[in-house]
């Protein structure tokens, strides 16, 4: 009996799950991420939230320190604000290339065995300035989601993989199944941003669109893409002020706005090569995946299959991609 703790700390949260043999025993998850490293300027608050969820979900499945085999951490956690700096792999990267990279660290103050930390990925991109600047990314945490979904898909590449949510993410695979680039945006920021903190929150009432209004969500779309993103947003207090087109749909004329926007950094980015015919799967948060698989399935540029990762699937995503990783490093019997 195998018993592996998984932690995958983001900017603002933490999630500890607890395994044994590849089933999940317990799961927590605190308001704990980077940002208040950042904030505080040391890791006190991190190292505090990331044991104490530790020990919840230990206690929670009755499981005591002493018999778990494995603790392995991805994400934000291995970044300069996280608990240990681990260097970013170059793409392209795949399984193999991050069991390689990963490395051993013992931090007493959040638990007492060593923690097996996965590395990022990023693009290789040389003397880096204005001319250049866009084809570079980079990424910590999703690295271990791409490899969990191609596992659990049964994905052979080339593919790309869209992950909308704080900060969308466009993963591009090869056919080694290795990521060779990817590209990020603030299109869940910005949506954030946009609905609470300006002229917008009024007409919004400072929420998200609660489903999905296709007509709403493409012509939000074909807005920012004709006319920009700032004046396709104005257009939502118009469409409050003079239409009687209610909360969901203006919300859904804003995520199209935005998530439109994304598409243009899609088929253009020089940080990931895009082609027409690339077959696309998308995961992430519910109702922003269904709007992007909308959007790019109305959109003409498109023409591979488009694949959406059910909730189910991906429910546990970081913490199956780390043991993957960690199994190719032969850290799992």
């Amino acid at each position: 009996m195998t018993h592996i703790i998984t932690i995958d700390t983001g900017t603002t949260n933490t999630r500890v799950t607890l395994w044994q043999d590849h089933q999940v025993l317990a799961h927590e998850a605190c308001e704990v991420g980077v940002r208040d490293t950042a904030i505080t300027g040391n890791r006190e608050k991190l190292q505090n939230g990331v044991r104490n969820t530790i020990n919840k979900a230990l206690a929670s499945a009755q499981v005591d320190a002493e018999q778990i085999d494995l603790v392995i951490g991805s994400g934000m956690i291995s970044s300069n604000v996280g608990l240990f700096e681990l260097p970013h792999v170059l793409a392209p990267a795949g399984l193999q290339q991050l069991a390689r990279g990963m490395v051993s660290v013992t931090i007493p103050e959040v638990f007492s065995k060593p923690i097996w930390f996965v590395p990022g990925v990023r693009n290789v991109v040389e003397n880096i300035g204005l001319h250049n600047c866009e084809a570079m990314d980079m990424m910590r945490g999703e690295e271990v989601e791409v490899m969990s979904v191609i596992d659990q898909l049964g994905i052979t590449g080339p593919a790309m993989m869209v992950m909308p949510g704080s900060h969308s993410k466009f993963v591009c695979i090869d056919d080694k199944n290795r990521i060779t680039g990817c590209v990020t945006t603030l299109a869940g920021e910005l949506m954030y941003v946009i609905t609470h903190n300006t002229i917008l929150a009024q007409s919004l009432d400072s929420q998200f669109a609660t489903s999905i209004n296709q007509e709403m969500l493409l012509a939000g779309a074909q807005s920012a893409q004709t006319i920009g993103l700032g004046r396709t947003c104005f257009n939502v207090r118009t469409l409050d002020q003079f239409t009687i087109y209610e909360r969901n749909d203006r919300a859904n004329f804003l995520l199209g706005a935005i998530l439109g926007a994304d598409l243009l950094t899609l088929k253009n980015s020089t940080a990931i090569k895009m082609m027409p015919g690339t077959p696309v799967i998308v995961c992430g948060k519910p109702i922003m995946k269904e709007a992007l698989a909308i959007l790019i399935n109305n959109d003409d540029y498109f023409s591979g299959k488009i694949t959406v990762v059910s909730d189910e699937t991906q429910a546990h995503l970081a913490g199956q991609g780390a043991i993957l990783v960690a199994s190719a490093r032969g850290l799992i019997k």
